[in-house]
């Protein structure tokens, strides 16, 4: 089995909930080939038209300029790494109601027709990668489970859609904490209790292939 865990999160672990979350699931990760896509270490220019000239000048067989070449290496990088992938878990925090930006680019990279999805000849979306499995792990200082507060969460929902809807990918597991700085007081409890959620999820891919 291979796992790529995708970390979207640059801050420490002793300030940022869902950086624990990624240290706490690697390490009660065994008995698997695992890799990390960093989306901070990791050069990636955003996704524009730097990209689409670049596409241009390779069909030409024209020279491309260091960005164009930087950005189609991160495009491929990340296809390759999510191609290699039976297990793709995600671990980021929710920030102005959205994902990090490192991480939307990231999906800009792999979120590609061909790839990712396709339509057939009636013109409806196939998704392409049914093969998979997705976890989510996140964490959100917030409370955005209640009817009220739902439709504005806008990173876990957007995840699901993109590699569940359109992707095809099976969710098979997902850890949400929240609601630790809005209640500080039961802020310990929120996350030990999110934190033994990650532990167990990643201790049930270790069991697999023990």
């Amino acid at each position: 089995m291979n796992i790529l865990v995708v970390k979207a999160n640059n801050r420490p672990a002793s300030q940022a909930v869902s950086s624990k979350m990624y240290e706490t699931f690697m390490e009660n990760l065994e008995g698997v080939n695992v890799t990390t896509y960093d989306v901070f270490a990791e050069d990636m220019p955003y996704f524009g038209q730097d990209l689409f000239n670049a596409f241009g000048k390779m069909q030409a067989g024209e020279e491309l300029s260091d960005l164009e070449q930087r950005i189609v290496a991160a495009k491929q990088k990340a296809m390759d790494a999510l191609k290699a992938a039976d297990v793709v878990v995600f671990a980021f925090p929710l920030w102005n109601l959205t994902i990090p930006a490192k991480l939307q680019t990231f999906i800009d990279y792999v979120y590609a027709a061909g790839f990712a999805f396709k339509y057939n000849e009636n013109g409806q979306l196939v998704s392409l990668m049914t093969d998979k499995k997705a976890v989510f792990l996140s964490a959100r200082g917030g409370i955005y489970s209640t009817p009220e507060t739902a439709p504005m969460e806008m990173a876990a929902t957007y995840m699901k859609n993109v590699f569940g809807g359109v992707f095809g990918m099976e969710i098979i597991d997902e850890v949400i904490i929240e609601g630790h700085n809005a209640a500080p007081d039961k802020a310990e409890a929120i996350i030990a209790e999110g934190l033994a959620k990650v532990a167990e999820v990643a201790k049930s891919f270790s069991a697999v292939t023990a």
